[in-house]
């Protein structure tokens, strides 16, 4: 199916089918959100199939392609009839009563920079690669990280309220803050929780907190308060929130390679649920323009 007949018209408020687990290829638009906003102060081939076993569980079966840590492994998502899907594509964003899909890339405790391929065809899962080699982390990533589907940081619209950057060419970056260790490929149902503004090389590049609905204390934590709250320490030599955890994690995993600190908009601070569902709705409006080729794709993968 072409991307652009994955678009349809931003609709009313119906969920019926948005709550199905059933696989749709359509985007999901979310209503606009309050304009209130608040910030937080403190090389052989193999080809093994696996069923997606996260608490979302829908039409979609995974294939890996090549041998992990290779630069010739993929991991592709399929239908039950074997028809290879896109997950930046085809996965539906938004679940409905203000849930959204997630895919998981990295799982937490790993190093491998996993990614959605978003310029090859089917847009796998894939390690990242710089000057032909495999890229890892300097050191483990604590959460569970990966995208939404079916938005995009469009990289011709600068954002005033984040020091006029613009987007950085890809899906919303995710970091899940449950204490389950995913596996690369999981689709899981998660609530957001805050917004980041990270600045990597001046560009924008967004990262939304989030919470597994089959996390055990996915129940208390609904806004950005109730992340300190509830996950008020994290455990290493220093004791620091979560959300404070995450953003020096990623402001400073680059240093060990001799580059600069990453920056951070917003006030070097967290943004709350509303500003974090604002993001959504916006990334995935530039999508729904980027598969109607409303906007150049590039060397984007639109299939």
């Amino acid at each position: 199916m072409a991307a652009a007949a994955r678009v349809i018209a931003i609709a009313g408020n119906s969920t019926s089918a948005a709550s199905s687990c059933l696989l749709i290829k359509t985007p999901f638009a979310l209503q606009r959100c309050s304009n209130g906003l608040r910030f937080n102060n403190v090389r052989r081939s193999s080809k093994r199939l696996f069923s997606c076993n996260a608490i979302y569980n829908p039409q979609f079966q995974i294939k890996q392609e090549g041998q992990p840590e290779t630069l010739d492994y993929r991991v592709f998502f399929e239908d039950t009839s074997g028809k290879k899907n896109s997950p930046w594509h085809d996965v539906p964003l938004h679940l409905g009563d203000g849930v959204f899909s997630f895919i998981v890339e990295i799982p937490k405790e790993s190093s491998a920079k996993m990614e959605v391929a978003t310029d090859e065809l089917y847009t796998p899962i894939k390690q990242d690669t710089k000057k032909g080699k495999l890229r890892y982390y300097p050191y483990n990533i604590n959460w569970n990280y990966g995208l939404l589907p079916q938005t995009w940081e469009d990289p011709s619209l600068a954002n005033s309220e984040v020091e006029g950057a613009f987007g950085d060419n890809d899906p919303v970056d995710v970091v899940e803050i449950g204490e389950s260790r995913r596996k690369i490929g999981d689709i899981l149902k998660v609530k957001p929780l805050a917004a980041l503004a990270m600045i990597d090389e001046g560009e924008l590049d967004w990262k939304i907190v989030a919470i597994s609905l089959d996390d055990p204390r996915a129940s208390l934590v609904n806004d950005i308060d109730d992340v300190e709250k509830h996950f008020p320490v994290f455990l290493s030599i220093l004791s620091r929130g979560t959300l404070t955890a995450i953003r020096d994690w990623f402001r400073d995993y680059k240093i060990p390679d001799g580059k600069p600190a990453n920056k951070f908009g917003l006030g070097n601070k967290a943004a709350n649920k509303d500003y974090a569902l604002k993001v959504i709705t916006e990334t995935n409006e530039s999508w729904a323009k980027l598969v109607k080729r409303s906007i150049p794709a590039g060397e984007l993968s639109l299939v």
